[in-house]
């Protein structure tokens, strides 16, 4: 576990090998963090739930990091409110850094003589609460650097070539009959894949790959987002406040459509897998093809069947809203705010990104936002 814990802390660190101090303390939106914060909050979370529990005479490094670096645990105490995240520049990234080598130096302490299974499934959850930062880290520095007139490069490698979709589209069966979903096995799993129990599911069939580009872009010069029939009522109110005309990250000129990625400011490829929609976005394509977006039971059986076709580059829409599954039971103490408090006005998307970190994606994964928010690598598979 040792090792683990220190792969996995230095691959945050990884992520932010080509950001300046300048670019982590930037918050654009309430929806974002700067990644000053997510490095304080992620190594607060060990040190929290971890060092004060476990650890004799552990020696907190700075009382007033609760109040900055708590995000929504109720039961631990205040904190700063969410779009004030922005407005700690300070203390420092050096110090932050600082911060999580403390901390660091403490848990390797602690696992060298502590290794009972109480630490260790915490230590577990700690690890994968931060790989899901990890993901944040890419999402919402991508965001803040959109938001800067240059429209700088944030690593020139970072190219999305390797994610090019075929053209064709093939439609994959899935037999009516009752099927289990959620996890079943011995590894981790949040709260919110359990229990398996039992669906059924009618006969459909489900894309091989995700809507492209250039599918989507023949949505928008059919009048998608001028045509109201097409949306959800909220979805059309959204468009109509927002004054929403394509996808997030999609820059119009002369006719024709580019795209900002971490390398840049690019031609739009049509080829590539169409990302940062929202649910409202998805759910009106859908409604445009004659088609509709997946239940998260039928996502997820088609990929137990099919799982190479499901093995992709974007988070995908479901149809499904977030809610507990059948004997879903809240934790007690504060680890029981992870999930279970964000089951209201929430839609599944299932899958993976390109930013999620390696090892972090199962079949059975819930993921979840609201149904307005674009700034995920978020996408579309239609069923039919």
């Amino acid at each position: 576990m040792k090792t683990r814990y220190i792969q996995v802390r230095n691959e945050t660190l990884k992520r932010c090998e080509r950001l300046l101090p300048e670019d982590m303390v930037v918050q654009a939106e309430v929806f974002g963090s700067p990644v000053k914060w997510h490095l304080g909050h992620t190594t607060w979370f060990f040190e929290t739930f971890i060092l004060k529990a476990f650890a004799t005479d552990y020696k907190v490094f700075n009382e007033d990091y609760n109040f900055i670096f708590n995000s929504y645990y109720e039961s631990i105490g205040q904190r700063v409110n969410r779009n004030r995240r922005g407005m700690l520049f300070r203390p420092p990234v050096s110090g932050i850094y600082t911060y999580r080598q403390y901390v660091d130096d403490a848990i390797v302490a602690l696992l060298e003589h502590r290794s009972d299974d109480e630490l260790l499934k915490l230590l577990e959850l700690g690890l994968q609460h931060e790989q899901q930062h990890q993901e944040l880290i890419i999402t919402d520095t991508k965001y803040i650097f959109a938001q800067n007139p240059l429209l700088p490069v944030w690593d020139a490698e970072k190219t999305l070539e390797r994610f090019k979709l075929p053209i064709e589209i093939e439609w994959l069966s899935v037999e009516e009959g009752v099927y289990e979903i959620g996890y079943k096995g011995e590894s981790f799993c949040f709260d919110n894949e359990l229990n398996p129990h039992k669906q059924y599911i009618q006969p459909v069939e489900i894309m091989n790959r995700p809507v492209s580009n250039g599918e989507y872009l023949e949505f928008i010069q059919a009048g998608g987002y001028s045509n109201p029939l097409y949306w959800l009522s909220e979805g059309w109110d959204w468009v109509k406040t927002e004054n929403i005309t394509h996808p997030m990250y999609w820059f119009a000129e002369d006719g024709a459509y580019s795209f900002f990625h971490l390398d840049g400011l690019k031609p739009l490829d049509p080829q590539l897998p169409l990302m940062h929609v929202s649910y409202y976005e998805a759910e009106a394509f859908a409604r445009w093809k004659g088609m509709r977006l997946p239940t998260e039971f039928e996502w997820e059986t088609a990929a137990r069947i099919y799982p190479g076709q499901f093995n992709t580059c974007v988070w995908e829409w479901t149809g499904s809203a977030y809610l507990p599954y059948p004997g879903f039971r809240v934790a007690e103490g504060a680890v029981g705010e992870y999930n279970g408090k964000f089951m209201v006005n929430q839609m599944v998307l299932r899958g993976k990104s390109l930013a999620t970190p390696e090892g972090h994606s199962r079949i059975t994964y819930r993921n979840f936002f609201s149904a307005n928010l674009q700034w995920q690598f978020s996408g579309i598979r239609l069923v039919r």
